[in-house]
């Protein structure tokens, strides 16, 4: 099984490419999406108990929780101490039920992928790209976004360039989405071929 890793910085359309990935038939392993549901679910009572008047009703309220850790690298620390191992679970549970399944190709879709050192669990790294232009009209075209707010995001992404030297795939988003779905199609193409040469090539390697 061939685990793709899915990255790009904000702006970028990593999202619209991921669920390309999804229209492919690769199972993909979202982990915003896998916070969002551990805050709902296992994490909340872990946080609440750190960071006392972060949960409502059983829900981590994300407005409080910001207030108690931006800007305090200890606090910070702490709820990634509490998160990530969560998030990472998930993930294994995932990699697993995929290969039972006899998945050729799945992706982690991870925001930060290259800033967390994610790129040493996959096999293969595709980044989700734009020009600096197109990147700042769509951020900036969000609601309540500010140019402040935007450049402290920026500032704590690998750059765009770092990323695209890094990556073993690109997708260009400004071409258009047919012709980003056409690229997925052909990464996911590829790499379901080199899975099948693996299998070849593990079958012929087997012990008589």
């Amino acid at each position: 099984m061939i685990i793709l890793g899915l990255t790009g910085s904000i702006g970028m359309g990593k999202s619209t490419t991921a669920k390309m990935f999804a229209d492919e038939g690769v199972p993909v392993h979202d982990a915003d999406a896998t916070v969002h549901a551990l805050y709902a679910g296992r994490a909340a009572p872990l946080i609440e108990k750190a960071f006392p008047g972060t949960v409502i009703d059983g829900v981590v309220d994300r407005t409080k929780l910001g207030k108690q850790v931006v800007g305090d690298p200890d606090a910070m620390k702490r709820l990634e101490t509490i998160v990530h191992p969560l998030v990472r679970e998930e993930e294994i549970a995932f990699l697993e039920k995929a290969r039972a399944e006899n998945r050729p190709v799945v992706v982690l879709d991870i925001p930060l992928l290259y800033e967390t050192g994610g790129e040493n669990r996959v096999d293969y790294v595709v980044v989700v790209t734009a020009p600096a232009e197109v990147q700042r009209q769509r951020v900036m075209s969000r609601p309540r976004m500010t140019r402040e707010r935007f450049e402290a995001l920026l500032a704590k992404q690998t750059p765009d360039a770092e990323k695209r030297r890094r990556a073993d795939f690109l997708v260009d988003t400004s071409l258009g989405l047919e012709a980003a779905r056409a690229k997925v199609g052909q990464i996911a193409g590829v790499l379901m071929a080199i899975d099948r040469q693996k299998e070849a090539l593990d079958e012929n390697t087997l012990p008589l």
